[in-house]
């Protein structure tokens, strides 16, 4: 459960010369190398208001990303898609006819060099789990409407080619920008997921988050809360087809997904059941604790003094009040800590490094984040629920969260639920030696069929 599209570094170069009007077109660049190469698109044009740029990763086929703004001054670009959580800012050099640059997400940064000549294109990879049409069901793509916060969601719903109405799953994404099939890494896990439950019996509707490839809305505008009116804009919409059992409606969320799911279901009698693939049972406050010290690469010199450090920054980060205010104290807590002194030394980059970590400690996103609790909600929950979650998940760290949703439904009064720790995986539920991040593409499988066959047996005991 992180937010974000890549891992990248913080530093500002200088620039050339570049006429205004040359800035626009089409702009191509690549990240790493190998394996875990990607490749970006910008396309800049310019408008009444000034210019602007929409974003292409076609690794993640996520395509038209809008960034909320674009500036080309004194040679300098700066395109800002914080509303995706990340900047592009580079300078032109005449001598190689290429924009110089850095790629910057929070206190991340890693070169990134952009040309107007068209690139190859990386191929994708085949994975060996996922369907190849004509599928044998039937796949039809539909758009519905989240009247209350003015957004069109666009996705895939696949049924069953028997007839009369099926019981349905709505497969809610994890954090960050997704597509309708949850695709990272080289793998599409709600695709894999859908064609898997499709063939048994069971239809199941996945969409592009809002703001990504044909949903339209802005993506960093909204919180938890935000995405679950679009989970129950699928129900509304779900319950308008006649080939759809109404009182056989499930949610199967992944990693925040899987927070999103019990939030609908506490409120809603039209939810029969959820799945929780990678769901929290603790507070977002004491999850990016713990993601601090699983996520952060590398030992430190002094864990207790590292805890102490990432704990007064989100306290500070998570307050209630004025986020400006909030803002100028991180910053200066940043700037006035001894252990991120010794840490940073004499970095050049320091100042930037401070900037990133504020800003991502202070989204719109993170600080409702910080604040729920799945487990408040769980307690609600009356429907069945399947909680899964792997041992080598370093995202979602699997005893800490299994004890807070096994307690949260027991104290609920829950008549159904299983919470299963499974050997061996991933967050995404891929049999891992590690469990680190940077398996994920590595790994062939793009989820274990025992994951599969446990969650579609689950299922179906309950629809049938």
């Amino acid at each position: 459960m992180i937010r974000g599209l890549i891992i990248i570094v913080l530093t500002i170069t200088t620039a050339m010369v570049l006429k205004s009007q040359e800035v626009t077109g089409d702009w191509y660049g690549e990240l790493g190398a190998g394996a875990r190469k990607m490749q970006f698109i910008f396309h800049i044009s310019k408008t009444a208001e000034g210019l602007e740029t929409t974003m292409d990763i076609p690794i993640r086929s996520l395509k038209g990303i809008k960034t909320q703004k674009t500036t080309f001054i004194k040679d300098q670009l700066h395109i800002d898609g914080k509303n995706f959580g990340f900047e592009y800012k580079g300078v032109y050099d005449s001598a190689t006819k290429q924009m110089n640059g850095h790629m910057i997400e929070g206190p991340n940064q890693v070169p990134l060099n952009l040309k107007q000549e068209e690139i190859e294109l990386i191929a994708k990879k085949v994975r060996p789990q996922e369907p190849i049409a004509p599928y044998p069901y039937q796949s039809e793509d539909v758009k519905f409407q989240n009247e209350k916060d003015n957004v069109t969601l666009a996705g895939t719903i696949t049924i069953p080619n028997t007839a009369g109405k099926h019981p349905v799953a709505i497969l809610i994404t994890g954090s960050g920008p997704q597509n309708r099939d949850e695709e990272i890494f080289g793998h599409k896990p709600f695709l894999v997921l859908a064609d898997h439950l499709t063939k048994l019996g069971v239809a199941v509707l996945r969409y592009d988050d809002r703001g990504v490839n044909e949903s339209t809305g802005i993506f960093t505008d909204a919180t938890t809360a935000d995405f679950a009116t679009d989970v129950e804009s699928a129900i509304s919409y779900l319950k308008t087809r006649n080939d759809i059992d109404v009182n056989q409606i499930g949610l199967i969320g992944h990693s925040e997904g899987g927070i999103i799911a019990p939030l609908v279901a506490s409120k809603s009698n039209d939810v029969n059941f959820i799945v929780l693939l990678a769901g929290t049972g603790v507070s977002g406050y004491e999850t990016s604790r713990i993601q601090a010290r699983t996520l952060r690469g590398g030992p430190v010199p002094d864990e207790e003094a590292f805890d102490k450090f990432i704990t007064d920054a989100l306290d500070i980060a998570s307050a209630d009040g004025d986020v400006a205010e909030i803002q100028k104290e991180l910053t200066g807590f940043y700037n006035n800590s001894p252990f991120f002194n010794a840490m940073a030394g004499d970095s050049p980059q320091k100042e930037q490094i401070v900037k990133g970590l504020v800003e991502m400690r202070t989204t719109k996103w993170i600080r409702h984040f910080y604040h729920y609790n799945p487990a408040d909600v769980l307690e609600k929950v009356s429907c069945p629920v399947l909680s899964l979650n792997g041992t080598k998940d370093q995202q979602v760290v699997a005893d800490i969260n299994q004890k807070g949703i096994r307690e949260a439904l027991v104290k609920g009064g829950n008549k159904d639920f299983e919470v299963i720790a499974l050997e061996g995986m991933n967050h995404f539920f891929q049999v891992a030696e590690t469990g680190a991040m940077n398996e994920y593409d590595n790994i062939e499988e793009t989820m274990s069929p025992k994951v599969l066959n446990l969650v579609s047996d689950w299922i179906l005991s309950r629809v049938k």
